[in-house]
């Protein structure tokens, strides 16, 4: 399995790939939506997106879009975002994500939605 982290935190990049990694996950980053869009068209193929909200130059959202109409329905989109009010929710799931988790979290709350995508074991 492999998962793309999309967050311009280094450090909340680096707290996801350890958690992704000790649960098996190749993990590949970056800091912002465009750059995230990029490294989808490139070679590798990816499993898992875990996309934040709030970034510069491609916010999550319009990444998500983005990556929808590029052709990309067979990757798991999860939204980890501060990001709580329900409009941004709705907002996420319309435009395609398939879970939503807020920061911040801990191995519980990732792996719970984890299983909800099917992709660790509940």
């Amino acid at each position: 399995m492999r998962a793309l982290i999309v967050d311009d935190s280094r450090f909340v990049r680096g707290y996801l790939r350890g958690m992704l990694e000790q649960r098996g996950y190749a993990c590949d980053e970056a800091g912002d939506g465009r750059a995230a869009i990029e490294l989808l068209h490139g070679d590798l193929t990816f499993d898992l997106a875990l996309v934040d909200w709030n970034m510069p130059v491609m916010n999550g959202l319009e990444m998500l879009c983005q990556l929808r109409a590029d052709g990309f329905s067979d990757v798991k989109v999860m939204m980890v975002t501060t990001e709580a009010e329900n409009d941004y929710i709705v907002r996420a799931l319309e435009a395609g994500a398939d879970e939503y988790l807020m920061k911040p979290f801990d191995d519980q709350a990732l792996d719970e939605k984890l299983a909800m995508l099917g992709l660790v074991d509940a």
